[in-house]
């Protein structure tokens, strides 16, 4: 399985549900993996992902504009924006993941779907958020 490809469907999968205002149904789901070979392993680490990114959304877009001076989520790219949340959950909500990892995989797949300079917006973003983050605690 790679961690990579489920940050980049579950980048794809925030984009949908920003525009298409109807979230994520069962139906969109199934459709999403129709049109992709993946194994269970990365469907579930997928899904887990965006729903985690999904259900903490106003808290992470409230971290991420803590994190990025003279910025607000709502300013930012959709695509900037929504790898900024995915790694924000993963950074606050996931302790098996470590940060370096996550911080890694932004910051490469910015490379690949972003602007030129995204990449280093986003590790500098990221890399404020891990350093308030409280130790040990989920609270930000």
């Amino acid at each position: 399985m790679s961690r990579r490809r489920a940050r980049e469907y579950a980048l794809k999968l925030l984009f949908q549900a920003e525009f298409t205002e109807n979230g994520l149904s069962d139906e969109i789901w199934k459709s999403f993996w129709s049109g992709h070979n993946a194994d269970e392993k990365l469907k579930d680490f997928t899904r887990a992902i965006t729903e985690g990114t999904l259900k903490h959304i106003k808290h992470l877009d409230e971290i991420i504009t803590k994190a990025a001076d003279n910025w607000s989520v709502d300013r930012m790219s959709a695509v900037d924006r929504n790898i900024l949340r995915i790694a924000a959950y993963e950074l606050i909500y996931r302790d098996d993941i470590p940060y370096a990892v996550t911080i890694n995989e932004a910051v490469e797949i910015a490379k690949k779907y972003s602007a030129e300079d995204s990449a280093s917006f986003i590790n500098g973003i990221l890399d404020r958020i891990f350093k308030l983050k409280p130790k040990k605690s989920l609270a930000f």
